[in-house]
């Protein structure tokens, strides 16, 4: 089969023949039609420090994917042959402290598809199971490979916050913070106000929803206009970005909710006095999807026709064009990208 392949620990991707995976009693073997391109594909593919610490070449790369089921295992009941598909690329024990308190999204033992194991730039892949998410008639296998950055999203938009009514800054409007401002609109949000400093993406997140779509140093004023001066009840900190990190906290309410999905890319200075315990703010980490109440939600909110991903996606390209893919990533041109392979 067609592969893209990280092959050795250098820059780049490699589009290789090889073999079909071989499926064991508990898993399934699926046939991709669409996977989508995340950043964390950019730094294997750069080869930065992240990926020298994690990843351990030669592997298919790809964690996000829709498609059909082509075979089963012989103890696998509850999926068969046909079945559309999606699945979560976070592969747990099931049987750690974690996995056992429903809380299995932060397993210690956690193998991600594309980065610890063979993933899904491919033709085929082999899940577990247990890991597979069945789509709806009516959701397209492009918007069945885009569930595991919308899981993100959902996960930070609305894991322990009281989204309807609220009013919400999202610092950060790549693919995940584009996806965030359509959830937190089908959520009931008064207010979303948006910022990055790509016009482009910042387009995006107005063509999703969002109230005001604003330069980092616009969106002091467009909170303050939204909410009296108070400051949002709820921010989606999707950037790491040391500057909106403490933007976060300044315009967060007094008791409001930081949610944190953006990974800086070194330690930052936070003064938890003013910034976090004197305002009384609540801090979330977000890790990935809960397995599987995030998936739940996912379903759900599709089903309710009030939230619709397709605006984000910008670009599709086959598998022989990656570096393409990756270019427009990097460049800030794109949303979500998305690969056409079977």
């Amino acid at each position: 089969m067609k592969s893209l392949v990280k092959e050795s620990p250098t820059p780049g991707f490699v589009l290789k023949d090889v073999p079909v995976p071989t499926i064991r009693d508990d898993e399934v073997l699926i046939r991709v039609h669409r996977a989508g391109v995340c950043g964390t594909d950019v730094h294997i593919h750069d080869w930065d420090d992240w990926a020298q610490g994690r990843c351990k070449p030669p592997f298919v790369v790809g964690h996000e994917f829709g498609g059909e089921v082509a075979e089963v295992g012989a103890l696998v009941k509850d999926v068969k042959a046909g079945d559309r598909v999606t699945a979560e690329g976070h592969i747990v024990c099931g049987r750690c402290h974690l996995c056992r308190t429903g809380n299995s999204h932060v397993c210690p033992f956690t193998k991600i598809i594309g980065v610890d194991r063979d993933g899904c730039f491919a033709e085929y892949i082999a899940m577990p199971a247990t890991n597979v998410w069945h789509l709806d008639d009516d959701v397209s296998f492009e918007v069945g490979g885009i569930h595991d950055p919308m899981g993100n999203a959902f996960h930070t938009a609305l894991h322990g916050t009281e989204m309807p009514g609220a009013t919400v800054l999202i610092t950060g409007c790549g693919p995940i913070g584009i996806f965030a401002v359509g959830i937190c609109k089908a959520a009931g949000a008064s207010h979303i106000v948006a910022s990055d400093v790509n016009p482009k993406r910042l387009a995006l997140a107005m063509a999703m929803g969002a109230h005001n779509a604003v330069h980092p140093t616009e969106a002091e004023a467009a909170v303050r206009a939204a909410t009296e001066g108070l400051g949002v009840d709820i921010v989606l900190e999707m950037s790491g970005v040391p500057s909106a990190i403490h933007q976060a906290f300044a315009l967060v309410r007094v008791g409001g909710r930081v949610q944190m999905l953006g990974i800086p890319a070194k330690s930052i200075e936070i003064n938890l006095a003013t910034e976090i315990i004197f305002k009384g703010v609540t801090v979330y980490g977000v890790v990935g999807r809960r397995m599987y109440e995030t998936w739940i939600q996912m379903t759900q909110f599709l089903r309710s026709g009030q939230f619709d991903p397709r605006p984000a996606i910008t670009h599709r390209f086959p598998l022989k064009d990656h570096a393409e893919a990756i270019r427009v990533i990097k460049s800030g041109e794109a949303g979500k990208v998305v690969f056409e392979i079977t």
